[in-house]
């Protein structure tokens, strides 16, 4: 597992993660409608589907912590803060 401890696939992995699964969530949950029709206010939906499309990211984080692979977890939470401080940029 050394191998793979290196910060730029943490942080690609921190970037990739959430954006799958933020447009998995939106295929599952039936929210293209409200996105075709700009009902994305801000601070409202937008700002959840942020917040919600990191979690997977907090998980892996917690894996990667567990197994001792520090480099990258610290480069899936660099590529997760993007995610996080447009979510807090939308709701504000």
């Amino acid at each position: 597992m050394d191998r793979f401890d290196r910060y730029w696939i943490g942080i690609v992995v921190g970037l990739v993660l959430p954006a799958a699964f933020g447009l998995t969530y939106i295929e599952v949950m039936h929210l293209w409608y409200a996105l075709r029709t700009l009902q994305f206010e801000a601070g409202g939906v937008l700002s959840k589907l942020l917040l919600v499309s990191v979690f997977p990211d907090l998980a892996l984080i917690f894996v990667f912590y567990t197994t001792d692979t520090w480099r990258l977890a610290k480069g899936v939470l660099i590529g997760a803060l993007p995610y996080i401080l447009a979510s807090l940029m939308v709701s504000m």
